[in-house]
């Protein structure tokens, strides 16, 4: 059983606030109606917002899995290049080996940044039409440099940028113009506090372009009839779930309310909380230029027994996680994203404190 003060602080899913969780209960409408329409559209309009961007903004009835296979589908013409470090990066790499796409995989060390000399040298090939990245690697608690990346792809102008921001986007600056991201994926569970469900892509002119010239995108991920049935009627293709768009909706008014840039502090503020507890009492497993605001994975050199730990913190009602792969009982990983504040964040050291007799 769980302790009234349950606190969920894994990656994902994440705390979900009373009123959100709610929010769901609305009646039912017609996705082909204009009560529909008018909640997507100011869906959008916030997203938008949030991220600074002018760029189309869909919802997708998926997990971000799902938007991951959408950005391979769609905008992978001649080879793609995957930057590595991680479970999930490797993962965007087999989507498209999986959908019959011509794909190589960068590999970096695990806890470590990718240099961008690296991906230089490989673009320089110019065998590629395609660079993924995933921002935050949950599994390693690594944020990649997706703006000094960004930088470096703007000399290669027939490369499509997509990048994973499925655990960072509402939890770190992205400035998606600016930075010359064409694609961004993420999903709803995570940062932004919603129950799971929805995915989210942002799409440049450039990309749409790209698309409009790949063949067998499929049907469900395919972006321009996104694009063609939200220009024209506010909509979505196929029927979305509707009760969750009201969550999203609920939860993207909290964050304006709080503020973004509030919202990156917060997280950063968490961080610092956690990575300080984990620098004195055992040790980063990232590096630390490139440690992620949303999650720490703290390297277990004190060698404990990691799930043991985990299921007694379990029993006082915060719940954390091991390693993942790989890095089982060698990590275990925090995440502080969502709606999870400073103060609760100081109650989970003193409950692993107290427990590890700290």
């Amino acid at each position: 059983m769980f302790k009234k003060n349950r606190k969920l602080l894994i990656p994902g899913p994440t705390e979900v606030k009373e009123e959100v969780l709610l929010s769901q209960a609305k009646p039912m409408i017609s996705h082909r109606g204009q009560e529909f329409s008018s909640l997507y559209r100011s869906i959008i309009e916030k997203l938008q917002s949030i991220l600074n961007t002018k760029n189309d903004v869909f919802v997708l009835t998926s997990s971000g899995t799902g938007a991951m296979e959408a950005a391979t589908r769609n905008f992978i013409q001649k080879k793609s290049l995957h930057v590595g470090g991680g479970e999930f990066a490797k993962r965007w790499y087999k989507i498209a080996q999986s959908n019959g796409k011509e794909a190589d995989l960068l590999e970096v060390e695990l806890g470590k940044g990718v240099r961008l000399k690296e991906i230089k040298e490989k673009l320089d090939t110019g065998e590629y039409d395609c660079l993924f990245v995933t921002h935050n690697e949950t599994s390693t608690g690594v944020l990649h440099p997706i703006r000094e990346i960004g930088d470096l792809v703007k000399n290669y102008p027939d490369i499509i940028y997509c990048v994973d921001a499925i655990s960072s986007l509402g939890g770190t600056e992205i400035k998606i113009e600016e930075w010359g991201i064409d694609v961004l994926v993420s999903s709803t569970q995570k940062c932004l506090a919603v129950p799971p469900g929805l995915a989210i892509a942002v799409i440049s002119e450039k990309a749409f372009n790209r698309a409009e010239k790949v063949e067998n995108k499929g049907y469900y991920f395919d972006f321009l009839p996104m694009k063609e049935r939200f220009d024209k009627k506010g909509e979505t293709p196929a029927t979305p779930a509707i009760s969750l768009f009201y969550a999203l909706n609920c939860s993207l008014d909290k964050i304006l309310k709080e503020g973004v840039d509030n919202r990156y502090k917060r997280h950063l503020e968490m961080a610092n909380i956690v990575r300080n507890w984990a620098e004195n009492n055992f040790g980063l497993f990232a590096e630390k230029e490139y440690l992620s605001p949303t999650l720490t994975v703290v390297k277990n050199t004190k060698e404990i027994d990691v799930s043991d730990f985990i299921k007694q913190l379990k029993e006082e009602g915060f719940i954390i996680v091991n390693g993942y792969g790989k890095l089982k009982e060698k990590t275990f990983r925090i995440a502080h994203m969502g709606e999870l504040t400073p103060n609760e964040i100081e109650e989970l050291i003193i409950n692993m404190n107290q427990i590890l007799s700290l």
